[in-house]
């Protein structure tokens, strides 16, 4: 597993998430999402970046990790570190571009839920399939990105979306081929660059604060019924499910 950062430009950090095949992050993965996009702002980005390479830009959490594991440590740390992770990229001091290919699914919804700006390539589709899991999550992310009753029926029937669908609602920006993914990216970042960068903090702080949803604390209420779904004995069943078949 890892997530590097680089420097563009001087100013622009482009954290990149890598840990094959399908980048389905450990618990020590999401930690260090969190790190990096903590970091960048305090090495003095004034936008972040946030990207993948592989086959998707995310498949959520490791479950095989989580079965494999005795006791409950890597579904706490799971739990705690996509929390970690989405709080991060929602409170950086400076706006999070996410640049999204291939599958965002489960955790990866999280985290460009509460990025500034979605870019996406052709190839991108999105959804959240923890009811499959036997778990609850990100529905609070999802539901800035569609529209109530779709996010409903996502949630519900584990289904997947194509990134082209969602410029119709305007939570992505842009859908470009594969190969222009990250280029586009950083096009709108330098654009944002280009501006005082104590006017986008301030105005990142602005627009957090006036935020209609808390999606921290929305988020840790969804938690809380993954963790009733565990004790039931109802997730176990499901996530080994899930690995007996992959």
């Amino acid at each position: 597993m890892t997530v590097s950062t680089d420097f563009v430009d001087g100013t622009i950090a482009v954290v990149t998430m890598a840990h094959p095949p399908v980048n389905a992050l450990p618990v020590a993965g999401w930690y260090a999402v969190a790190d990096a996009v903590r970091g960048a702002a305090e090495q003095g980005a004034h936008v972040t970046v946030l990207r993948a390479e592989g086959r998707g830009f995310n498949a959520g959490v490791d479950i095989k990790e989580m079965q494999h594991t005795d006791g409950f440590d890597a579904l706490l740390g799971a739990n705690h570190g996509c929390y970690a992770a989405f709080k991060a990229v929602y409170e950086s001091p400076v706006p999070v571009v996410a640049a999204v290919h291939g599958h965002c699914l489960g955790g990866g919804v999280g985290l460009i839920g509460n990025s500034d700006t979605i870019v996406a390539a052709d190839d991108a589709y999105i959804g959240v399939p923890e009811v499959d899991r036997g778990a609850l999550g990100a529905a609070t992310h999802l539901a800035r990105l569609v529209p109530q009753h779709l996010m409903r029926t996502l949630y519900f029937t584990a289904r997947t979306v194509p990134a082209a669908d969602l410029l119709r609602f305007g939570s992505v920006f842009d859908v470009v081929p594969h190969d222009q993914l990250d280029e586009t990216a950083l096009t709108i970042a330098r654009e944002i660059n280009d501006k005082d960068p104590r006017v986008i903090r301030a105005a990142k702080e602005a627009l957090n604060g006036i935020d209609p949803m808390d999606v921290n604390k929305s988020y840790r209420f969804e938690q809380g019924f993954t963790f009733e779904l565990n004790l039931a004995g109802v997730a176990d069943e499901r996530r080994d499910t899930f690995v007996r078949n992959t």
